[in-house]
């Protein structure tokens, strides 16, 4: 989630009577201090009576998650992410691999073995063991090690808090990053998106948080589409609505969580693959298997039907 969508969840966890206390090692005043100011802030919480007895993590891949890790050992670990970096993090750790997100390559730069040790000692945090138990709350299939409990998120306190939204004709397309993270080429994202417009009568465009203004243009200028920057994660949109009778999707998050989120509504999500030919040269090496996983994985878990955008260049997915 963007920094807003966070802080404007943050508010709706305060309407349900949570506590809240927001520490930002990247952004604001933190960043003179970055981590190490984060972890002054937040040592007295981790060293309390209780100790760091159970901790929630939303991205075990990331860096500072990592650092907290390494230095308050907890007893219970609870990864909560419904992103599609869980599935790479369960399959990892019943590997006994370092931790590395999907689309990066698998070779360590200066920076990556500088950091070795520490992703080393996280891997070992998040995984169960004789004083420590983790668990797996996601809405996604993952492969999880033996030992660690997986618990399926099935949206419940979403579909009470929001929504059956209000359906429209037409239908509404669920952008991705595969563009920014270098594994699809921008001119044949651009040709799917068009496609996909013609073929299923799209009108709206929900745009990735990571995705560049530049190609969000070319997109709006292209096929005319609306383009929307959510300001809460689409699973929350979805459900208030308005909502496209049919979501289309490119193999993301979101085709294994909006079937749990919008249950019973009469939504229609389809999903169409990436091509082999849309990838770019230099697309990481992982980067087809994996797109191809969570596309069957959604098919066989949800029921969720195949669609293919035939480009100019004639690629059909």
């Amino acid at each position: 989630m963007s920094r807003g969508q966070l802080r404007r969840m943050a508010q709706l966890a305060r309407d349900e009577d949570v506590t809240v206390r927001w520490h930002d090692a990247r952004g604001g005043a933190a960043r003179r201090g970055g981590p190490v100011r984060t972890l002054r802030d937040l040592a007295p919480l981790l060293r309390g009576a209780d100790g760091a007895g159970h901790v929630l993590v939303g991205d075990p891949f990331s860096r500072y998650v990592q650092l907290l890790l390494g230095a308050f050992p907890p007893r219970r670990v609870t990864v909560v992410d419904d992103g599609t970096a869980t599935m790479e993090y369960a399959a990892q750790l019943s590997r006994g691999e370092r931790l590395v997100r999907w689309h990066r390559r698998g070779s360590l730069g200066p920076r990556e073995a500088a950091l070795a040790p520490l992703t080393a000692l996280a891997r070992r945090r998040l995984a169960p063991g004789r004083r420590r138990t983790v668990e797996i709350f996601t809405a996604l299939p993952v492969e999880a090690p033996e030992g660690t409990v997986v618990s399926g998120n099935r949206f419940a306190w979403t579909r009470a808090r929001f929504g059956p939204p209000r359906l429209t004709a037409g239908a509404d397309l669920v952008g991705t990053s595969l563009v920014e993270t270098g594994v699809v080429d921008p001119d044949r994202y651009v040709e799917a998106v068009a496609a996909l417009t013609a073929a299923h009568g799209v009108t709206r465009y929900f745009a990735h948080r990571r995705e560049s203004v530049t190609k969000l243009h070319r997109i709006a200028t292209t096929t005319g589409l609306e383009i929307v920057r959510p300001e809460l994660p689409l699973e929350l949109i979805a459900r208030r609505g308005p909502l496209g009778r049919t979501v289309l999707s490119f193999p993301s998050t979101v085709v294994h969580t909006l079937p749990a989120a919008l249950a019973g509504t009469g939504v229609t999500i389809t999903v169409c693959d990436v091509a082999p030919e849309w990838l770019r040269a230099g697309a990481p090496p992982r980067a087809r298997g994996f797109l191809a996983a969570v596309t069957e994985t959604a098919r066989t878990a949800h029921g969720l039907s195949l669609t293919g955008a035939r480009l100019r260049s004639a690629v059909d997915c």
